[in-house]
């Protein structure tokens, strides 16, 4: 079996009006992503996504689709698309970083070796070491204070025993907003805020002190990427357990937090990592040091959404018991480009025991919805 083509096509999907997104990175109202089909000359197909997002990875749609077609496909053309060593060594040997971009072809190759074997990709990692339904928080975006709390209301309401706040804006926005929140949710619910890096050291230490009496199980990426030394400096003064999103993309980002003490837990997913094998590397370095990791989210669509679960599901580092990830993203958009869509049941999305990722896309339905084509 060897790959024969690889295509990329951009496709615009918007947000549910009540669901759409405010953080420190600005709105995010429409998700603009690339889907990837890849093809064997055996006739398997493989599908997998990008979900680029210019203000967080630094990638585009048509950065992501050119790098793949003109500099991604080249390179793979013939190669075994199960050689997952190899598509890997090709990716990193023609670019750097591209994370998206690379999880979207590796997720292709993972949905084509599943086919191809009749199995589901979890059953290739080493089979499931926890149930085929993840439980997820609700990353509620930072609204006017009495806004988010109308919303957490009705999402406990709905079953939801974790609520993740957007804060990381206005200082002073972002501590009346957790403290609404709380009020709102009572006592008994798992409150956690994440920064997206919106924060500078002496906001970030104000802003925890003030929100002491929240009880905060965790507070997620307080300070910009890559202030390694800042982030233990606020771990250390706020007692506060943390979590590491946008400083951790490689391995050596890794080391790095792991090293110097930086956080409680790590945020992966395949597409932040450059893919599965990628981001199951990453998990088991941080189990030789007791580092748990759970799921982050760019609000992905049914195909990535599904590559996520199977990392969770095989990996037994991944561990959303103990810190609720989000893989929730399809139930915020208008509609699904899959004819099959992700169960996504309040806060629990069930992965499908079928071949491959389990995601079958209605390519109809994203011709008249890629943006080349609008």
């Amino acid at each position: 079996m060897k790959i024969q083509t690889i295509e990329a096509i951009p496709v615009r999907i918007p947000l549910k009006p009540e669901r759409r997104m405010i953080s420190a990175l600005g709105r995010h109202e429409v998700s603009e992503f690339v889907l990837v089909r890849v093809r064997t000359d055996d006739g398997v197909p493989g599908v997998g996504e990008a979900t680029v997002t210019p203000c967080w990875s630094g990638e585009t749609v048509w950065g992501a689709r050119a790098i793949i077609e003109h500099v991604f496909r080249p390179a793979l053309i013939g190669v075994d698309p199960r050689d997952h060593v190899e598509v890997d060594r090709r990716l990193d040997a023609v670019a750097v970083d591209n994370w998206f971009a690379k999880s979207a072809i590796e997720m292709a190759c993972w949905d084509i070796a599943g086919r191809a074997a009749g199995l589901p990709v979890y059953e290739l990692l080493g089979g499931a070491c926890r149930s085929l339904t993840i439980r997820s928080r609700f990353s509620l975006g930072a609204y006017a204070p009495e806004v988010a709390a109308e919303r957490a209301r009705a999402l406990t309401a709905a079953g939801f025993n974790t609520i993740k706040v957007k804060v990381g804006t206005d200082p002073v926005e972002d501590v009346r907003r957790v403290r609404a929140v709380r009020e709102a949710i009572g006592p008994d619910v798992v409150l956690t805020v994440d920064a997206n890096g919106g924060w500078d050291e002496p906001a970030a230490l104000s802003c925890l002190a003030q929100l002491e009496n929240c009880r905060l199980t965790l507070v997620e990426q307080p300070l910009p990427r890559k202030n390694y030394s800042g982030l233990k400096r606020v771990r250390a003064i706020t007692g506060q357990s943390i979590l590491a999103d946008e400083s951790c993309f490689d391995e050596v980002e890794a080391h790095e937090l792991i090293d110097q003490g930086c956080c409680d837990a790590l945020s992966l997913y395949p597409g932040k990592q450059g893919g599965i094998v990628k981001a199951r590397r990453i998990a088991e370095l941080a189990a030789r040091h007791e580092l748990p990791c759970t799921i982050g989210s760019n609000l992905e669509w049914d195909v990535a959404s599904a590559a996520m679960l199977h990392l969770i599901v095989s990996t037994p580092n991944m561990q959303v018991e103990l810190f609720p990830g989000d893989c929730l993203g399809p139930s915020y958009h208008e509609f699904s480009i899959a004819r099959n869509p992700l169960i996504i049941d309040g806060p629990n999305t069930t992965l499908p025991n079928a071949p491959g990722l389990g995601v079958d896309v209605d390519w109809d339905l994203v011709e008249r919805h890629r943006i080349d084509r609008l």
